[in-house]
């Protein structure tokens, strides 16, 4: 039995690869405005980590523990 070449080790494979790599980079270049959110990445940041230590380090707010005391 003869062990053919994966897709990528083909020429069609490396073609497929060099074209996708190009369009990436075409595709970054033609929107890096949208891709930098307009200078807001810092508060953006902020706010994601902000909410993200509110979930998983607090716990939400299904874990508070309100007895009546009597």
């Amino acid at each position: 039995m003869k062990n053919s070449p994966g897709f990528f080790q083909t020429r069609i494979g490396f073609v497929f690869i060099v074209f996708l790599a190009i369009a990436g980079l075409m595709l970054v270049y033609e929107h890096r405005a949208h891709i930098t959110l307009g200078g807001n990445a810092p508060l953006l940041l902020l706010l994601l980590l902000c909410v993200g230590m509110h979930l998983f380090m607090h716990g939400g707010h299904s874990h508070h523990d309100h007895k009546d005391e009597e």
